[in-house]
């Protein structure tokens, strides 16, 4: 009996002593936005400074869940927000899985339909759990209760609405930008250099750019990326068939002096914010 006690005892202490790394290493009062490495496609995770979860994108297949439980405390099951920021299997795929390990608050994704089969599980699943789904459009804003606020500044209801079905599922790519405090980063899903251009006609200073479409080529051109001005600049790809990220994009950031991290080569990338400043963990 004495060494089933003492046992208890060791296996209590134990377990509160990673309760409480667990607590300090997740809930450390600042912003957390990881760029999970999913091989070719997007998946990027925030955790608000009072521990509010929210996923943007879920990457191709279920290698997104290596991500959240590496960043989020082991007894934390829900995530407050997801984002698809439109169809693409490489941008979805990995949903239905943290769907089925998650508990989703809310699913919120631009107004894009496909027939693809992964589109289809996805819906079936959201449907199945009763998730609530929004569809986002520009101007729709989301104020979390710790001053984090998430943004959307494309699709417009309007360019939703005149798809006649022609239209590539990039061109509805949801286009966010995230501030807390005086920080603020563009996250830009797939969208092509010529939405960008249409966003941003003034100079709109950011800290960093979640670099569109993997580096394709037309994902950025120079006018956008003066005008962002971006410190700091993160590609989220794997190994591809299509060249990504192109020398073009690569040449643009380097000659504008913007460092630029890969996720083929960092593997995850970690950028912590006190709202006042920023660093790469």
């Amino acid at each position: 009996m004495k060494k089933i006690a003492v046992l208890i005892v060791v296996c209590t202490f134990f377990l509160a002593g990673i309760f409480f790394y667990e607590q300090a290493k997740f809930n450390d009062g600042r912003l957390h936005i990881v760029i999970c490495n999913v091989g070719q496609g997007d998946a990027i995770f925030i955790r608000t400074p009072k521990g509010q979860d929210v996923l943007i994108d879920g990457g191709r297949n279920s290698s997104v869940l290596s991500c959240l439980s590496n960043n989020m405390p082991f007894w934390d099951r829900e995530i407050e927000l997801v984002f698809a920021t439109h169809p693409d299997a490489e941008h979805i795929g990995g949903l239905e899985s943290v769907l089925t390990s998650y508990k989703v608050l809310s699913f919120n994704t631009s107004n894009k339909a496909t027939d693809t089969q992964v589109f289809k599980r996805l819906q079936q699943e959201i449907q199945a759990q009763n998730i609530p789904l929004r569809y986002i459009y520009a101007g729709d804003r989301y104020s979390l209760s710790d001053n984090v606020v998430i943004s959307t500044l494309w699709p417009t209801k309007e360019y939703v609405e005149s798809d006649t079905g022609s239209f590539e599922t990039n061109t509805f790519s949801a286009v966010q930008v995230l501030s807390y405090g005086k920080f603020k980063t563009l996250l830009t899903g797939d969208i092509e250099s010529s939405t960008l251009d249409n966003l941003f006609p003034i100079p709109y200073k950011i800290d960093v750019l979640k670099v569109p479409h993997h580096g394709s080529k037309t994902g950025l051109d120079s006018q956008t990326l003066s005008l962002l001005n971006p410190s700091l600049a993160v590609i989220s790809v794997g190994s591809n068939s299509y060249g990504h990220p192109t020398p073009f994009i690569l040449d643009l950031l380097n000659q504008q002096g913007i460092k630029t991290l890969r996720t083929d080569r960092s593997g995850e990338i970690e950028i912590i914010s006190d709202g006042e400043s920023w660093w790469v963990n």
